[in-house]
């Protein structure tokens, strides 16, 4: 590699297209924190969403995410995150999976969806019982919950809030959370929590999660920011 060609490839920083409901104001805030600037820049396109419901999602990725992900891929990203983990796990992860394949594939990179990125970081530790924390309506909480389970892993308790306006999943405070989880979680045992929703302040109250239960605790946008950091530094590498 010549000296110029060396010196672009150090200043070279991530292009993160990032697909978020039009109605979510936390995720982009998580990751500009969590992803330095001189390594990462944050594209943000919203695909429209009002209600958190399953008819609702299922709207927003059909009709509204692929023209977001067209409108992203004119930035050349070099990753598109799809910001949205009860939307990714109405059906499955295979679901997740060809969602982000399909919108990877308009904006013209690779793609993450965040119920992966969870399922990937949940598996990161030797966990036999699970416990899912959600904002959302029962439909939903159960949908992340099915999505999750695999062999060998019980899922012991999905507790959600009830809120189905999407833009009041923000409205919680860390010590809200904090003091949901553990009225929900006090009488199970479990080896690591999932708190779900990218537009959830969870990420802000995952220190003291992880303080009061004792076990590793991983929220959907601390999944989707280790897995934007393996992908990014993997690819660098």
């Amino acid at each position: 590699m010549t000296e110029p060609a060396r010196r672009k490839a150090a200043d070279h920083r991530h292009r993160i297209a990032l697909l978020v409901p039009s109605s979510n104001t936390v995720m982009e805030n998580d990751l500009h924190r969590a992803l330095p600037s001189a390594h990462y820049t944050i594209h943000t396109g919203r695909m429209y969403l009002v209600a958190t419901t399953r008819e609702a999602e299922i709207a927003m990725i059909e009709d509204h995410a692929p023209r977001a992900a067209d409108d992203l891929g004119t930035a050349r990203p070099d990753l598109l995150v799809f910001g949205c983990t009860s939307a990714g796990s109405l059906f499955g992860l295979d679901y997740d999976a060809s969602v982000c394949r399909a919108l990877g594939e308009r904006a013209g990179c690779s793609a993450l969806g965040v119920i992966s990125a969870a399922s990937e970081a949940i598996a990161a530790h030797p966990v036999d019982r699970l416990a899912v924390i959600t904002p959302y309506v029962e439909d939903l909480t159960q949908s992340v919950a099915k999505a999750l389970a695999r062999e060998g892993m019980e899922i012991v308790r999905a507790e959600g809030m009830g809120i189905s306006d999407n833009v009041a999943l923000a409205d919680p405070t860390p010590e809200e959370i904090v003091a949901f989880c553990r009225a929900k979680l006090s009488d199970v045992r479990f080896d690591a929590l999932f708190v779900s929703c990218t537009n959830f302040r969870s990420l802000e109250a995952r220190a003291r999660l992880e303080a009061e239960f004792g076990v590793p605790v991983i929220t959907s946008n601390s999944a989707v920011i280790a897995a934007i950091r393996k992908r990014c530094e993997s690819h660098a590498a």
